[in-house]
C-alpha cells in the first residue's frame, strides 16, 4: 500500500458506533441567498421555485407582479408518427457505403431512411399570474430566494410603511402558496389575473372566476408545421385547470367574471393549484377537491410542511468553501465577477443552487427535469426545452448521487424505463435487433424515432448506453441491490441485447464495431475532403458500447445470473474494436481512424467519454491513457472548447478528474463571466440548465472522487483558492457519507460512514490507508 506505514504514525483513528457526527459547517447568507435591490424586469432575472412538478418564475414587482407558472407536463400530444422508413437491409447498404469511402453518400441515406424530418414538439409554459396593484412609490426594497428554505421573499416600503410577500412551491401540498402582508393602514388594492400566450393568434385558454375562485383552463397545441412535405393540422395535447383563491384580514375581496379583485386588504393568501390530463383523467375534480383542502390551512402551515420536506433533502449535505461573507446584492457581485474579482461565496452559492434546482424540478413521481428543468415561458422552448440523450439529460442528474440526493434519479428512471419498452419496436423494425433503441432526443411522451435533418446530429446512436451507467452508478452508490435485481439489471440487458445485435464484424481487422457511428453534433473531413457524420465506430460509441458490457456482466455477476446474454456478451467484449486509441499526435482518436477535424473546438467532448464520466481511463489502471486524455482535452481547449455553459461545466469536471484543481478553479470563473444570467440560470446561451447541474457535479469532484474501484480520493483537485473549509454528506460509491475538514490545504478532520461492512482505500493529504468500516458504525481520522 502507498507510503502506509508512515501514513499511521500521521494520523490517530476513532471507531464509533453511532452515527458520524457532523463537522460543524457555518451556512452563512451569502451562500444561501440570492437577493437583488430591485424587481426582476426581464425573465432571466426572477427567481425560480418549484415542487418538481409545479414550478414558477416570481418577478417580485410591487407594482405589476408577475408570477409565470410551468408545470413539467404541459406538452402537446404524442404525435402519433411512425417509425422511419429505414430496414435492416437499408441500414447494411448505409454501412457498405461508409466502407468504401462514401461517408456523404452514407450520411444523406441514413437520413433519407432512418431520421424523421417532421416538427419536434416543445415543451410550453403554462401562462401567467398577473397581481396589479395600484401604483404606488417604494423604497427599501429587497427580493431574495434563500435556498435553506425554498422561500422567495420580497420587502419595500410605501409611505414609510412595511409591505411583505413570501411565496413557495410546496411539495407536501402539491401547491404555489403566496402570503402578502402590510403595515399601511390602506391595505393593498390590485386587481388578480391569469392568462396564457396565443399560439399563432389562436387562444390557448379560458380564465373566469366560479364560486370565489379564479381559474384558468387550457390544452396544449402546436400550430403548423410541415411533414414529409404535407402541412400538418393542429396537434392538441395535455389538459390542465388551474385555479386561484384568496383567504383575507382587513378590506374586501370583490369578483369580476374573469378577475378577483383586493380593496385595502391588511394581509392576503393565495393559494394556487393545478392539475393536468397527463397525471389525471379527472384532472378537473381534482384541482377542485384539492383547492377545498389546501385553502383550509393557514399559511404558517403550509410553510412548515414544505421547509420540513425541502430540507429533509437539501440539509443532508452542507459545504463551506468562503472565509467571509459579502454582503452585496448576487447581480452585483456576478458583475464584480466578469470584472476579475474573486468571489468564493459565490461559487458556494452556485454549488448549493444546482442542489436547489433539482430538487425543484425533479421528485418522486414528476417528470425528468428536462432542458430547462422546468422553467420555461415559451410556447416554443430553445431546443424544445425537451430532452436530449447525448450528454444533456445525463448532466442534469450528475450531481445527483454524489451530493446525496439518490431519489431525485427516480424520474429519470420513469423516462428511461419507458424509452426502453418503446424502443424495442424501432430495433426490430428499422435495423433487424432485439432488445431496445433510445435516440439521441426524446420528449415527454418517450418517443424513441430518431428525428432531425441531419447525420451529424441525428445520428447519434450511443444514448442508450450512456444512460444505463446511470443505473449502474445509482447502484454503485447506494449498494441497492433490489434495485439492482428489479430495475437496473432488465433495462441493463435490453440495451445490452440492442447493442450485441447492432455490433458488425468489421472486415478491415474483424473486430466487432458499431457502425453507422458517429461522435455526438461533430464532423470530420473525410480522404476525399469532404465533411461528413458517420464513420465506423466512433470513439465515444465504443466506449459506452464496452461500459455497458462490463457493467451488464459485473451486475449478473452480484446477482448470480447466467443466461444466453452474458454469454454471448462475454464473448463479444473481447473481440470489441477499443474505443480508447491513439493517434499519431498522442491524443484519442475521436472516429475510426485519424480523420481531419472539422471543428477542433468542438462543444462536446465524447472521446473523453472514458475518462469521464466512465471510468475505463483512470490513474490507477492506465495512467498513460490519462496523459493522452489530458492532451486531448488541452487541444480542445486551445481550439476554443468549452464555449457553451453546459460544454465550461463538463470541463470543470473533466480537470477534476485530472487533479488540476486550479485550473477547474479558472474555469468555474469563465462559467461564471461568460455564460450567468443575473438569476444565476447557466447560459447556453440561451438557458439552459444542465451547465447548473454540471458545475454543482464539478465541484463535488473536485472534493471527492470514487470512480477508480475501491479508491476514494479526498479533496483530489482542491485549488489553492479553497484553502480551508468543511464539508458534510457528500456520498462516495459504496454508499459511504463523507465528512470532513481542511486547513491549508490539508485534511485535518475525515469522518466516514456505511451502512454495510466494507473496506476501503482512502488517499488523503497525498498518502494512502486501509480503513475498515463495519455496517451502522462510523470512523474517524484526525490528522
Amino acid at each position: 500500500m502507498r507510503k502506509l506505514l508512515s501514513f499511521f504514525a500521521l494520523v490517530f483513528i476513532v471507531s464509533c458506533t453511532h452515527q458520524t457526527k457532523q463537522i460543524t459547517v457555518d451556512l452563512r447568507d451569502d451562500s444561501s441567498l440570492l437577493w437583488y435591490e430591485q424587481p426582476a424586469d426581464e425573465w432571466l432575472e426572477a427567481l425560480p421555485i418549484g415542487n418538481g412538478r409545479f414550478g414558477a418564475m416570481v418577478f417580485s414587482d410591487p407594482n405589476s407582479e408577475r408570477i409565470q407558472l410551468n408545470d413539467d407536463s404541459l406538452w402537446p400530444a404524442a404525435d402519433g408518427w411512425d417509425n422511419p422508413d429505414g430496414t435492416p437491409e437499408d441500414l447494411a447498404k448505409v454501412r457498405q457505403l461508409i466502407l468504401d469511402g462514401e461517408n456523404v453518400k452514407a450520411d444523406a441515406m441514413f437520413v433519407e431512411k432512418f431520421l424523421t424530418k417532421g416538427v419536434t414538439k416543445s415543451h410550453q409554459t403554462m401562462g401567467d399570474l398577473w397581481i396589479a396593484f395600484d401604483s404606488v412609490s417604494y423604497t427599501d426594497y429587497k427580493r431574495s430566494l434563500d435556498l435553506r428554505t425554498a422561500l422567495v421573499e420580497s420587502s419595500f416600503k410605501v409611505n414609510g410603511k412595511q409591505v411583505k410577500q413570501s411565496i413557495l412551491a410546496s411539495e407536501p401540498d402539491d401547491g404555489i402558496f403566496l402570503k402578502y402582508t402590510t403595515e399601511d393602514e390602506q391595505g393593498l388594492s390590485a386587481k388578480i389575473t391569469m392568462s396564457r400566450p396565443d399560439d399563432n393568434g389562436h387562444k390557448t385558454a379560458t380564465t373566469f372566476v366560479e364560486d370565489g375562485v379564479l381559474v384558468m383552463q387550457g390544452e396544449i397545441t402546436q400550430y403548423g408545421g410541415q411533414f414529409k412535405g404535407e402541412k400538418r393540422p393542429v396537434t392538441h395535447g395535455v389538459k390542465f385547470d388551474t385555479r386561484l383563491k384568496v383567504k383575507h384580514t382587513g378590506g374586501e375581496v370583490l369578483f369580476t367574471d374573469e378577475a378577483i379583485e383586493l380593496k385595502n386588504v391588511k394581509e392576503a393568501t393565495f393559494y394556487l393549484v393545478s392539475n393536468t390530463s397527463f397525471y389525471e383523467e379527472a384532472f378537473e375534480q381534482k384541482s377542485k377537491r384539492h383547492l377545498e383542502s389546501v385553502s383550509q390551512k393557514s399559511f404558517s402551515q403550509l410553510l412548515s410542511a414544505h421547509t420540513k420536506d425541502y430540507q429533509a433533502l437539501y440539509n443532508r449535505m452542507k459545504l463551506d468553501i468562503a472565509n467571509s461573507p459579502i454582503n452585496e446584492p448576487t447581480d452585483k457581485r456576478l458583475q464584480s465577477v466578469i470584472y476579475g474579482a474573486t468571489d468564493i461565496g459565490l461559487e458556494e452559492l452556485l454549488f448549493n443552487y444546482g442542489r436547489y434546482l433539482l430538487t425543484s424540478s425533479s421528485r418522486p413521481g414528476t417528470t425528468a427535469a428536462n432542458l430547462q428543468g422546468i422553467w420555461n415561458e415559451h410556447l416554443q422552448a430553445p431546443w424544445n426545452a425537451d430532452y436530449h440523450l447525448n450528454i444533456n439529460l445525463q448532466m442534469n442528474y450528475w450531481l445527483a448521487n454524489v451530493t446525496n440526493l439518490d431519489e431525485l434519479n427516480q424520474p429519470l428512471f420513469d423516462l428511461v424505463d419507458r424509452l426502453i419498452e418503446n424502443g424495442k419496436i424501432g430495433a426490430m423494425e428499422n435495423f433487424g435487433c432485439r432488445g431496445s433503441f433510445i435516440p439521441h432526443a426524446t420528449d415527454i411522451w418517450a418517443p424513441t424515432w430518431l428525428r432531425s435533418n441531419q447525420a451529424y446530429w441525428g445520428g447519434s446512436l450511443g444514448a442508450g448506453g450512456w444512460l444505463m451507467q446511470h443505473y449502474w452508478q445509482h447502484y454503485r452508490f447506494t449498494q441497492d441491490e433490489t434495485f439492482l435485481k428489479e430495475r437496473a439489471f432488465p433495462a441493463m440487458q435490453e440495451v445490452a441485447i440492442f447493442y450485441s445485435d447492432w455490433l458488425m464484424v468489421d472486415p478491415r481487422d474483424g473486430l466487432l464495431v458499431s457502425a453507422p457511428s458517429s461522435s455526438p453534433e461533430n464532423s470530420f473531413i473525410n480522404a476525399k475532403g469532404e465533411r461528413a457524420a458517420l464513420a465506423m465506430g466512433s470513439a465515444k460509441d465504443q466506449q459506452v458500447i464496452t461500459e455497458l458490457f462490463t457493467n451488464y456482466l459485473n451486475a449478473a455477476e452480484i446477482l448470480g445470473i447466467e443466461n444466453e446474454w452474458t454469454d454471448k456478451i462475454s464473448t463479444q467484449l473481447k473481440q470489441l474494436k477499443p474505443g480508447v486509441r491513439l493517434g499519431s499526435d498522442g491524443r484519442l482518436l475521436e472516429w475510426d481512424r485519424e480523420y481531419e477535424e472539422f471543428e477542433p473546438g468542438h462543444r462536446h467532448m465524447s472521446n473523453l467519454y472514458a475518462f469521464h464520466p466512465g471510468n475505463e481511463i483512470t490513474y490507477q489502471n492506465n495512467p498513460e491513457l490519462v496523459a493522452a486524455a489530458k492532451k486531448t482535452m488541452d487541444y480542445r481547449m486551445e481550439h476554443g472548447g468549452g464555449h457553451t455553459g453546459w460544454s465550461r461545466a463538463w470541463l470543470i469536471n473533466l480537470q477534476a478528474r485530472f487533479l488540476e484543481g486550479d485550473l477547474a478553479h479558472e474555469n468555474i470563473y469563465t462559467l461564471l463571466s461568460k455564460s450567468m444570467a443575473p438569476n444565476m440560470f447557466d447560459l447556453h446561451p440561451p438557458f439552459q440548465i444542465d451547465g447548473n447541474f454540471g458545475l454543482t457535479a464539478g465541484m463535488a469532484e473536485m472534493l471527492l472522487q470514487s470512480h477508480e474501484n475501491s479508491l476514494i480520493r479526498i479533496l483530489p483537485a482542491l485549488p489553492k483558492a479553497w484553502p480551508s473549509g468543511k464539508v458534510n454528506g457528500l456520498k462516495a460509491r459504496g454508499n459511504i457519507t463523507v465528512n470532513m475538514a481542511w486547513e491549508k490545504g490539508k485534511v485535518t478532520v475525515l469522518q466516514l460512514s456505511s451502512p454495510i461492512t466494507q473496506s476501503i482505500e482512502v488517499l488523503v493529504n497525498g498518502e494512502s490507508m486501509m480503513i475498515e468500516l463495519k455496517a451502522g458504525n462510523s470512523k474517524e481520522v484526525l490528522f
